[in-house]
């Protein structure tokens, strides 16, 4: 009587078995090709972004280069304590988050703006939506060097081009690298000059997505373009902008290291408004060479951003979940 049932067990498992290969080779043959182009990437992604994860031990060793990783002494939280127990920690973490809420913020409206004026450009002259997209995507791809030269040239208070512009209307130079009250304002145009394009390329890949039929109906219903932004392609796009707000809101305890260091020069009279954690930790690294510490802001930098991640889409699924992430 025991035997059969065990047989019949045996069975109904080989039949699950074959299901679930014949499901298998089912999916493989109509999304294998997807899956072998995805496989560099997801190498990448395992190599540089998993396979990293294991360093975050060093947060909470006292580590030394002669005795390695694992017979470096175990410290617990005092590189923590260590990254907090002054007032700079909190400093700077105000700052990270502040410039960049405002990068996200300008970026964001910005990109937005110049995608429908490209949008409306696009309509009348395909070679000067060309010119515009090349002009405009430039600055992405010039080095914080450069640009922080560029900013000297601006700015420098000896024979800037701003203080000179100054004086001719009658007006006071400043001494720009000596007053950190101007610096967010300054950095906020600055990256907003040199990302904006290249933001803006993403949003008008959506709007080009919308239906066009959306708009010819609009325009017999005597819509004007006003309306058909703001009741058509606004409404359409709004999903992706919260899908890239949502991923910016991920990297926002993550400062631009060459905007925060090569722009401002380095200068200590501006940290109070332009010192961030990514160089207060590489000052920290540079002049005391404490690893440990390093690790810990990187870590404290990775839990923050992933709750930030997960509240933000919480709320957004909370309004629509339509429009969440995950």
């Amino acid at each position: 009587m025991q035997q059969p049932l065990v047989e019949k067990v045996q069975q109904q498992q080989h039949q699950v078995s074959i299901t679930r290969s014949a499901r298998f080779r089912r999916m493989w043959a109509k999304n294998g090709s997807l899956f072998l182009m995805a496989l560099p990437g997801l190498l990448l992604l395992f190599v540089f972004s998993y396979l990293p994860m294991f360093g975050i031990i060093i947060a909470f060793k006292d580590y030394r280069a002669a005795q390695g990783l694992f017979d470096s002494a175990w410290v617990g939280l005092k590189n923590f304590e260590f990254l907090f127990g002054t007032q700079d920690a909190w400093r700077v973490t105000f700052n990270t988050l502040f410039l960049n809420s405002l990068f996200i913020v300008t970026s964001t409206t910005g990109a937005i703006f110049l995608a429908l004026m490209l949008n409306e450009v696009r309509e009348r002259s395909k070679i000067m939506t060309n010119f515009y997209q090349s002009a405009l995507l430039l600055p992405h791809f010039i080095s914080y060097v450069i640009v922080g030269y560029f900013v000297f040239a601006f700015l420098n208070t000896d024979n800037g081009l701003v203080n000179h512009t100054l004086a001719g209307f009658g007006v006071e130079q400043i001494s720009w690298y000596s007053s950190p009250q101007y610096w967010p304002t300054i950095l906020t145009s600055v990256n907003l000059w040199k990302h904006v394009g290249f933001n803006s390329i993403i949003y008008l890949s959506g709007i080009l997505a919308i239906n066009p039929e959306y708009f010819e109906a609009a325009k017999i219903d005597g819509a004007s373009k006003w309306k058909q932004i703001t009741r058509i392609t606004i409404p359409l796009i709004f999903p992706l902008v919260i899908i890239t707000t949502l991923l910016a809101i991920g990297r926002i305890f993550y400062a631009d290291f060459g905007l925060f260091y090569q722009v401002t020069r380095d200068n200590g009279l501006l940290y109070p408004t332009t010192d961030v954690l990514d160089t207060y930790v590489y000052r920290a690294l540079r002049v005391n060479g404490d690893v440990g510490m390093s690790a810990a802001a990187g870590l404290y930098q990775a839990l923050i951003g992933f709750i930030l991640v997960v509240g933000a889409n919480w709320i957004v699924r909370r309004v629509d979940s339509d429009k969440a992430l995950f």
